[in-house]
């Protein structure tokens, strides 16, 4: 097994990585720019190198930078995590150049698949379904005719990469020239690479994506499936696994569709295939993200599979430790992705410093997160601060349980989706298993507090201050009293 793996990456994906490594005995190695000097996953590490400025060109995506520091420390494997360079085929060459050993697929895999365009071309040479829309890469302004043909509403997505970046919606020939320009900046600002291309966009779907894992010996299993239907502009919210969407049978067939794709593209290590199940139970293939998701403890919480442990020993050239049939879900897990906006004001950013915070406990609970007390949520990176992950025997009891959590979750100094997340829990259409993609932007509503509202709960605090005190002995604390208690009795001393 590998002696010490470089982790190319930061915040809760590197904490991630660092605890398994330190289980299994690998020492570990953490990079961080200057704005991740004081995160927790550097301390973690048995050792962290700098990066310089917290810009990501000239960080997390300066591949250069980040293999030399691999050399110098002496790594023998990199691990990528989720984002930044971790579905960049020729970053996975360089580290092979430089005899490291990258903990993903192959390169040729990633060509195969990573870039949306190759794996939708191997999708329908295979007979997998493909959503409608263009096989090659955009060179320029597609033509009006072309635009004609695949028909609005379309969806201009970016070739490399994902996590909705780079993706546009267009509804109408009038919106069509901004959107394009908008995702190709876009996509060249998150991925280095600014390439698009154009799909019809389904209305409502359902968003379901299967887990599947790959080792050298030609074995591949899928880890059954995952739901990720509640989004906002293409950012999954909350994940949850098994879908309550599928049936016995729609589940056999979509992930046999993708167990057959990973083997045509001779995948090895962790991946995902993606699809879009439309409101009469089609489902189309949409993509494939060659590494580990955001989501991946869902599908631990259900399986009892270490993922990350999975890749490190398949990347080690060890077979699979199981066979399809021994992989056998149990349960029901939930997980809330736990951001830095205010879903009040429009999912409006939500910077500065986090103080403090107060994290849920309680049986089958657990918390991904890198939140250090003093940390910063900056402009530079993503949202995301924590991930809150729930199981139970049911689906009904697993949300349940995720909702308590999160009256225990506490972060003060920044606005978070934790109240977004116990609306949409205790939400009659979600707890029914029918929130859709657009469910988020079109129909919830998160409770507001009107003036009604805020008057009648100081109403009832007065209400019972005064109760108290005409039925229990006065009593004086030499403290001032406070501006509260000294209107309540003005207000009912007449």
């Amino acid at each position: 097994m590998f002696k010490k793996v470089l982790i190319a990456n930061r915040g809760e994906i590197a904490a991630r990585v660092i605890r398994t490594c330190r289980e299994m005995g690998i020492r570990t190695v953490a990079v961080y720019s200057d704005a991740d000097r004081r995160a927790r996953y550097v301390s973690s590490a048995d050792e962290a190198h700098p990066l310089g400025s917290p810009e990501v060109r000239e960080s997390y995506l300066n591949a250069a930078k980040i293999i030399a520091i691999a050399r110098r420390a002496g790594a023998d494997a990199l691990h990528p995590g989720y984002g930044f360079l971790s579905e960049n085929a020729d970053f996975a060459r360089a580290c092979l150049a430089a005899q490291i050993k990258f903990i993903g697929p192959s390169p040729d895999a990633i060509d195969r698949v990573g870039n949306k365009l190759q794996a939708r071309r191997l999708a329908r040479k295979i007979g997998v379904p493909v959503v409608p829309g263009t096989d090659k890469p955009l060179t320029g302004r597609p033509s009006s005719a072309l635009i004609r043909k695949i028909g609005f509403p379309l969806l201009i997505k970016a070739a490399a990469g994902g996590g909705g970046r780079g993706m546009r919606v267009v509804r109408g020939p009038g919106d069509f020239d901004r959107s394009y320009r908008e995702a190709g900046q876009e996509a060249k600002n998150a991925f280095g690479d600014g390439t698009l291309f154009l799909e019809r966009y389904i209305d409502n779907p359902k968003h379901i994506e299967v887990q599947i894992i790959g080792d050298s010996k030609g074995n591949v299993l899928h880890l059954f499936e995952r739901e990720c239907s509640v989004q906002r502009r293409h950012q999954k919210l909350i994940e949850e696994a098994p879908s309550p969407a599928l049936t016995p049978k729609q589940r056999a067939r979509i992930t046999a569709a993708a167990v057959k794709l990973a083997r045509a593209a001779r995948y090895q290590n962790a991946g995902t295939c993606e699809f879009l199940l439309d409101s009469k139970g089609r489902f189309y293939f949409l993509e494939v993200n060659s590494r580990l998701q955001v989501e991946h403890p869902v599908t631990e919480m259900i399986t009892g599979l270490d993922l990350v442990r999975l890749q490190l020993e398949v990347a080690d050239g060890r077979p699979l430790p199981m066979r399809q049939k021994d992989v056998r879900p149990r349960g029901h897990a939930v997980e809330c992705r736990i951001l830095a906006e205010d879903a009040m004001d429009g999912f409006a950013p939500s910077l500065g410093e986090i103080p403090s915070y107060r994290l849920p406990g309680g049986p089958f609970v657990r918390i991904d997160s890198d939140l250090t007390p003093g940390m910063h949520v900056t402009v530079y990176y993503d949202s995301l601060i924590a991930k809150l992950i729930g199981w139970g025997q049911t689906r009904d009891q697993a949300i349940d349980r995720v909702t308590r959590a999160l009256s225990e979750f506490k972060i003060a100094g920044v606005k978070t989706t934790i109240p977004f997340h116990r609306a949409m829990l205790s939400d009659a259409v979600f707890r029914k298993g029918g929130a859709t993609t657009r469910y988020v932007e079109t129909e919830f509503r998160m409770p507001s507090e009107d003036r009604e509202s805020r008057l009648a709960a100081i109403l009832a605090g007065c209400l019972e201050y005064f109760k108290r005190e005409r039925t229990e002995p006065r009593t004086y604390s030499p403290r001032p009293i406070s501006a509260w208690k000294a209107a309540a009795r003005r207000g009912f001393s007449r």
